[in-house]
């Protein structure tokens, strides 16, 4: 029978509640303090992160985003309820935990005196109180740690757990006063009920009740401490605000009070302001460089947003398999305890034959051989979930990797022009950091947990509550010290990893400008670059290896100090004849079986670690919400005739500076506008706006009516064609790139698409026609014929609205004209918007808008605008000058190279002797000038006609 039931079957009242008060008030006092912890980890996380969804915050496949915090004056009132002690005050009951722990140290004194003096009556206290005063000790130990790390500390945690303390203290005085105030058997050693007869105190016994009233005594002076502290931080507060009331100024606004102007905070609590509010926010797509300020609750569940991702709730079969691993898991840990024993049990059958027992166990080695073949890393067990669990594993990193690749284009264009391409490839490849964090939490870090668990229910009943006591002290200094190791460590290993990630970035960008690099002969100037980084990923990297070495080495002293411990234990039993030598086989064998998942911790918390620092990119990702969503319940577009309409629309990227200030224009159905003006102005903005790009600040945009924030706007751009500036192509086939706008679309189609565009005969000409590959970014086709297929894509769109950003403004004249000619046919009888620098381009337009600091400042045909004569007119001036200065500057040049070699006569008037004419001053008939307009009648402008 285990010594634990002992006093029950023997004592007497006094004596049975006095020995299992010593037995259940550590675990008591450990599993209470544990659970207030956690608890407030939670609600700690939960109150200052007042979770309040937004509409449409979901990721791909309606999966949840993360929530944004916002705390509310409830959440602020009750974070200054507990704030932190000034560090006089946190010193004095850091000095009140000492001398707790030194009542326990004097406890232990005493009782080594005592069994010293009292060697010939083989004295003992007992099992149960060394094992309360040694795991006591320890748990306040852990306590005490607790209260210097915490912020704020001591806290209602503590307070509990005092509370709880006190009342089993007060509890073990009760009973040993009822003890010993009687008559009662004073304790001999294995036999606590047992040895001689004694009436009243002994001076032993009154020297351990006074240290038991010390230890009251240190327990109510601290939770006094903590209340009067509380209650004068509770009268200045209180004084705080009602000195802040009195102040109130008459003119304070009621909506306004609580330190809001317009509407908006200004300050918070504590000093917060709105820019440190909106911290988490504006650096969420920052390489953190330490892990950030949260309880671990926090940290932890900012992952829960992967869960949906890594469940396979939409497949039965998979669920089957995970629940088929999970009775695998199970088996394992029986294996991990039926091992022991039957090496045990062998050992005991070979021992018999000493005897003259003559017992050949082959039967239980043969059982011994299936268990260890069936258990193990490499067993069978082991194996087949492994095997098994492939396409769970499968399964979640498809779903993680596809959702944020779909986040990552679900991202507004705000986000995709400030991101770097290298560090969002490099997120998007943490998905397998995520699927191994699940991994290891499900099969390794849960099995840990219950071998751990096993392993002291097994030694108290199989065993003794001695060896309970070593395997819990072991695991509990072993995880200890990994994860105040691992702590240290993860600054270091965080460095390594944004190191890591910023050669990735590096290779990347350096790659992807590849010609930028030779147009410079920054070749070197790269090479260094890079190998810096390296230098000072691998200098990092030593560090971390050395720190890991230094973990393993403390990890290993903790683990040898428990095995050293048991080890004492079970040979000095041994040598007494109260165990076997079976059952201490069993004994090193399980312990070495233990070392495993201790090992593993140190190990299993680096690769969660790593994991999670790794997945903090892909984290961060995930936190990024589109600027731009769709409204709850909107419709979608279903038919477009073409009429544009912009209403009094003002938008800016900064409040202090407007990009778009009170747009008003109409776009009648089937008309081309163009919007002009100089760099700034707001052109872009404007088609950025049209396309829901950016959500407007005030005023609408209608179609055909219908405010496009009304609809969805992936229905509404189906309706909108765009041939942008710079054509971006895929690095695949030019038919791949065509059919781009329309997967559908076949060959026929394509090739109609591109006569219109006058580019199919020249893809014919490649060697490979419209199978040939384009390059990176589409860089093996000229300027013009990347243009052409835009154009052409764009027909095979078929789209009501065109939308030409400076289709043509980075080409030479000649292609300049061909295009024209494309986007004539493409624009015809549809809606068309026009930037152009070059007002050539758009003199035919049927409005034209002039833009300036954001607003229409002209608007009308061509004719009427330079009617004006204003800004229209001086852009138009400008260019003409500027187009005339280019043409004199060629037929120069033309007549140098002439005055080298016979000119051949003509009979006609040729192009050259219009070069030649302008060239001296003179204009050619065809070639008609008209007095400049408004510029004091001084100078000459080429009619609007003569440049198209």
């Amino acid at each position: 029978m285990p010594a634990l039931f002992e006093p029950w079957v023997s004592g007497s009242t006094a004596q049975v509640v006095l020995s299992y008060a010593h037995y259940l008030t550590p675990p008591i006092i450990f599993l209470v303090f544990l659970t207030c912890f956690i608890s407030r980890s939670v609600i700690k996380a939960n109150r200052d992160n007042e979770l309040k969804p937004l509409p449409q915050q979901t990721g791909p496949g309606g999966k949840p985003l993360p929530r944004t915090n916002s705390p509310s004056a409830k959440s602020q009132l009750l974070k200054t309820a507990c704030p932190d002690f000034s560090p006089a005050r946190k010193s004095l009951f850091i000095i009140l935990h000492v001398l707790l722990l030194l009542t326990f140290v004097g406890n232990a004194t005493i009782i080594v005196i005592h069994a010293l003096a009292k060697r010939e009556q083989e004295w003992w206290c007992g099992q149960a109180f060394v094992i309360y005063v040694v795991a006591t000790f320890f748990t306040y130990s852990l306590i005490l740690i607790s209260i210097i790390d915490t912020h704020p500390a001591p806290n209602p945690v503590h307070v509990v757990t005092w509370i709880v303390s006190l009342i089993l203290d007060i509890i073990c005085l009760g009973a040993s006063f009822a003890l010993y105030s009687t008559t009662h058997h004073v304790g001999k050693a294995f036999d606590p009920t047992g040895g001689p007869v004694h009436h009243g105190f002994t001076p032993w016994e009154s020297l351990e009740i006074f240290v038991d009233l010390s230890r009251i005594v240190c327990l109510l002076l601290a939770l006094s401490f903590y209340g009067f502290f509380v209650f004068l931080r509770f009268r200045k507060n209180r004084a705080s605000r009602r000195a802040e009331v009195d102040h109130v100024d008459e003119t304070t606004s009621l909506l306004n009070g609580n330190g809001t102007t317009n509407g908006h905070a200004t300050t918070k609590a504590d000093g917060d302001t709105d820019a440190e509010a909106q911290t988490e926010d504006t650096a969420g797509w920052v390489r953190p460089d330490k892990i950030p300020s949260k309880t671990w609750w926090e940290y932890v569940r900012g992952y829960s947003i992967f869960f949906p991702y890594l469940w396979p709730a939409k497949s039965r079969g998979l669920q089957i398999i995970v629940m088929i691993c999970m009775l695998l898991l199970v088996a394992g840990r029986v294996l991990n305890l039926l091992i022991p024993y039957q090496v045990g049990k062998i050992v005991e059958l070979l021992s018999s034959n000493e005897r003259g027992l003559h017992n050949l166990p082959y039967g239980q080695i043969a059982l011994f051989i299936l268990f260890r073949l069936l258990q193990g890393g490499s067993g069978i067990v082991n194996s087949m979930r492994s095997v098994l669990w492939v396409p769970i594993g499968q399964y979640s990193y498809r779903a993680l990797s596809v959702a944020a690749f779909e986040h990552v284009h679900s991202l507004s264009l705000d986000f995709h022009l400030g991101k770097k391409t290298g560090e969002v490839l490099s997120a998007l490849n943490k998905g397998s950091s995520i699927n191994n964090f699940l991994e290891q939490v499900t099969f390794q870090m849960i099995p840990m947990v219950v071998d751990l668990g096993i392993a002291i229910i097994y030694f108290t009943f199989a065993f003794d509550i001695y060896y309970a006591l070593i395997v819990s002290l072991v695991a509990v200094a072993y995880m200890y010290v990994t994860i105040r190791l691992a702590s240290w460590r993860a600054d270091l290993k965080r460095e390594v990893t944004n190191l890591s990630r910023a050669e990735e970035a590096t290779k990347n960008d350096s790659l992807i400008s590849y010609q930028t690099v030779k147009y410079f002969n920054a070749e070197e100037y790269e090479f260094a670059r890079y190998r810096n980084i390296v230098n000072r990923y691998q200098a990092a990297e030593y560090t971390v290896l050395v720190s890991l070495n230094l973990m393993n080495v403390t990890q290993n002293i903790c683990f040898t100090l428990g095995l050293m411990g048991t080890c004492f234990l079970a040979a000095f039993q041994i040598s007494i004849g109260q165990r076997g030598v079976g059952q201490f086989v069993t004994l090193l064998t399980y312990m070495a079986q233990l070392q495993a998942p201790l090992n593993f911790f140190g190990t299993f918390y680096r690769m969660i670690q790593s994991s999670m620092i790794n997945s903090e990119r892909m984290l961060e990702l995930f936190k990024e919400r589109p600027s731009v969503v769709d409204k709850p319940g909107v419709d979608k577009l279903v038919s477009v005739k073409g009429k544009i309409r912009f209403r009094n629309v003002k938008f800016y990227y900064d409040p202090r500076r407007p990009a778009v200030d009170g747009v008003d224009f109409l776009c009648a159905e089937g008309t081309t506008t163009a919007v002009v003006g100089d760099s700034g102005a707001g052109k872009s903005t404007i088609f950025s706006l049209l396309y829901r790009f950016y959500n407007i600040k005030e005023g609408s945009i209608e179609i055909d009516g219908t405010n496009v924030e009304d609809v969805t706007f992936d229905s509404f751009r189906s309706f909108i064609g765009v041939v942008p500036q710079d054509t971006v192509l895929f690095n695949e086939s030019i038919m791949y790139n065509l059919k781009y706008a329309n997967q559908s679309a076949t060959d026929e189609q394509v090739y109609d698409a591109c006569r219109a565009a006058s580019i199919h005969e020249q893809i014919l000409e490649f060697p490979d026609g419209y199978s040939a590959r384009v390059g990176e970014r589409g860089l093996k086709l000229s300027g013009g014929e990347k243009q052409r297929i835009a154009i052409a894509r764009t027909i095979l769109k078929n789209p009501k609205i065109i939308m030409l950003d400076e289709a043509t403004a980075a080409l030479d004249t000649e292609t300049e004209q061909n295009i024209q000619e494309a986007l004539d046919r493409l624009t015809k009888g549809r809606t068309t918007l026009v930037i152009a620098h070059r007002l050539s381009t758009v003199v035919h337009a049927d409005q034209i808008l002039v833009l300036s600091k954001g607003k229409v400042i002209e608007r009308g045909t061509h004719k009427e605008l330079l009617a004006l004569h204003g800004k229209y007119t001086n852009m138009w001036e400008r260019q003409i000058k500027a187009q005339q200065a280019l043409e004199l500057d060629e037929a120069a040049q033309k007549l140098r190279r002439e005055a080298l070699e016979p000119v051949p006569s003509s009979p006609s008037h040729s192009e050259d002797e219009t070069h030649v004419q302008l060239f001296r001053g003179r204009a050619p008939a065809n070639l008609q000038m008209t007095p400049a307009e408004g510029v004091n009648g001084q100078g000459s402008r080429l009619k609007s006609h003569s440049l198209k």
